[in-house]
């Protein structure tokens, strides 16, 4: 059986659920991870890899235990707060955005809005929201997830 082009609403309703659990088990979706959940749900493997790299959510590769994603949106810069927290961040770790530190420990990323804007700036570490950052707060923050 050829997949289809397009998928069904059906068809890409449980594409979010198949790329969760299989990112939940494997750390992140590789090519071949994508190609298994296209032959699963009878879907092009394309649309599934569009989908995947569509949402901030899935990670189409390798990351640290911690992605720490900064916030770039308009809110976020104007309390002052996506420059600087990047360029922090890109300073203690010793790395730049999209990359991993070398103990596979922090991955560094920023997306255009986390929703936060009324408590600005903001920056997410893997499933959970930090809000109202300042360069003191992020920095106890890495420390405390060094010690985890």
């Amino acid at each position: 059986m050829s997949p289809k082009v397009v998928a069904t609403e059906t068809q890409r309703t449980r594409l979010l659920t198949a790329l969760y659990i299989v990112q939940e088990q494997y750390g992140y979706l590789s090519d071949e991870a994508i190609q298994r959940v296209s032959e699963r749900l009878d879907m092009h493997p394309q649309e599934v890899y569009s989908m995947a790299s569509f949402y901030s959510l899935y990670k189409t590769r390798p990351t640290g235990k911690y992605v720490l994603q900064v916030c770039e949106g308009l809110s976020c810069y104007l309390a002052d707060g996506a420059d600087r927290l990047i360029d922090y961040l890109r300073e203690k770790l010793a790395i730049e955005v999209g990359q991993t530190t070398s103990d596979d420990l922090f991955t560094l990323q920023t997306i255009p809005c986390l929703a936060a804007c009324g408590s600005s700036p903001a920056m997410r570490v893997n499933d959970t929201l930090h809000e109202n950052l300042t360069v003191e707060r992020v920095d106890a923050l890495i420390e405390r997830l060094r010690g985890d």
